[in-house]
């Protein structure tokens, strides 16, 4: 089958976005020997700082040939009929449509998966160990890696069969009944991850009575803060990289901090970090981004819905027959720069966020312990202090570390 204009424009995008993510690395790794800004001094000693040097190099070698690798094994892919391949295989197996499309998904993510196996490990047992960071058991790594497997195939598949089933049901406006499913699947996930997917990997214990829960529901009731939901995580078992998050809403929500941010810092840091989350919540900032999240599914969902029975769409990924899955493989690819351009204005949507999450912690707790927090965190984790701005606006959810205690002192 003759290649189509169609797949040399899906080679280009894939190339065009891999040398440009490889040109951003190369700009932020010139960057790793600059001057720490005198805000910043403090972060390091002389020893740690050159620590953080290290990490930042290893790393930066290590994602080039891994993102290399992952580059090629796809182009080869495409030039060698691997869709072809997959499609062939699932139809060995079935001719229902909706089977043919979770095996031949199946086959094609557990191959990229395996592919990918190699490299995770390395990563973990080498890099991250030789820096002190890993926690992780070969045991739990296997583990976690299955059980992934099986939470994907479940929910991952449970959609897809969903969407191909509406498709088949009500043929173009399939995408109004999959923008339905999805909304539902957000919602469902934002407020019951927590209690859904988080126990088949951590365990979850209520915070314990004592001076911490007294600080943190002292703050939270000063605030008109309803929270009776605190929990610790086992992040330990993984790694010394410690976290907090917050999750859910109305009667569901709740904050699940690390194990190892309790170890790292001081309660009134901790308390600090709690009053970041709850300005998130009280800024409304989740229930933004819930909804912008729907309105961009629903877009995409659209757009999907007017060309998935184009034809050429699933020749121009090497398939003779046309379906939705494969037809869903090139779309996915040919929208990547729409979903950049959404990425980079929500990555500063986010970055606006953190900055007014600061300022409600700051104006309703205490500058200081937020301040002194962040800088802890990043000690820990070896974060880089000078990163290039240009790599900041593409990849940065959050604004840099100087840039946070800026806005702090302001």
């Amino acid at each position: 089958m003759e290649p189509s204009t169609l797949f040399f424009i899906i080679l280009a995008l894939l190339t065009i976005d891999f040398i440009a993510d490889k040109w951003l690395d190369h700009l932020n790794a010139k960057r790793f020997d600059a001057p720490v800004p005198t805000e910043l001094k403090d972060v390091y000693d002389e020893e740690e700082y050159k620590k953080s040097q290290r990490y930042k190099k290893t790393n930066y070698r290590f994602g080039l040939l891994s993102s290399s690798v992952s580059f090629l094994v796809t182009i080869a892919f495409f030039l060698l009929d691997g869709f072809e391949y997959a499609d062939n295989l699932a139809r060995h197996f079935s001719n229902h449509e909706i089977v043919i499309a979770l095996i031949f998904f199946g086959v094609i993510l557990l191959a990229s998966d395996l592919i990918s196996i190699p490299f995770s490990w390395y990563r973990t047992f080498v890099i991250e160990e030789r820096f002190g960071f890993n926690r992780t058991s070969p045991k739990t790594f296997v583990l976690d890696k299955i059980k992934g497997w099986l939470v994907g195939a479940l929910i991952g598949g449970g959609l897809l069969a969903a969407i191909i089933g509406f498709f088949n049901w009500a043929g173009p406006d399939f995408w109004i009944y999959a923008w339905i499913l999805a909304t539902a699947f957000t919602v469902v996930m934002n407020m019951f991850y927590s209690k859904l997917i988080v126990p088949l990997f951590n365990k979850q214990t209520p915070l314990e009575e004592g001076s911490l829960r007294k600080k943190i529901e002292a703050y939270a009731e000063k605030e008109g803060f309803s929270l009776d939901k605190i929990f610790v995580i086992d992040g330990s078992k993984r790694s010394t990289k410690a976290n907090a998050y917050f999750s859910g809403f109305g009667a569901e929500k709740r904050v699940t901090l690390f194990d190892t941010l309790i170890n790292d810092l001081e309660e009134e840091e901790i308390v600090a970090v709690l009053a970041h989350e709850v300005g998130h919540y009280k800024k409304n900032h989740i229930i933004f981004n819930l909804l912008m999240s729907t309105l961009l599914t629903g877009l995409t969902l659209f757009l999907l819905s007017l060309f998935i029975t184009v034809p050429e769409l699933s020749l121009a990924i090497g398939v003779a027959v046309p379906s939705f899955h494969a037809g869903l493989i090139a779309f996915g690819i040919l929208y990547s720069p729409i979903s950049q351009l959404t990425g980079l204005m929500m990555n500063y949507v986010s970055r606006r966020f953190e900055y007014q999450a600061d300022r409600f912690a700051a104006k309703t707790y205490n500058s200081g312990p937020m301040i002194s927090s962040l800088k802890k965190l990043s000690k820990n984790s070896l974060t880089n202090l000078t990163p290039h701005p240009a790599y900041v606006f593409v990849h940065y959810s959050h604004p840099t570390l100087l840039q946070r205690i800026k806005n702090l002192k302001a």
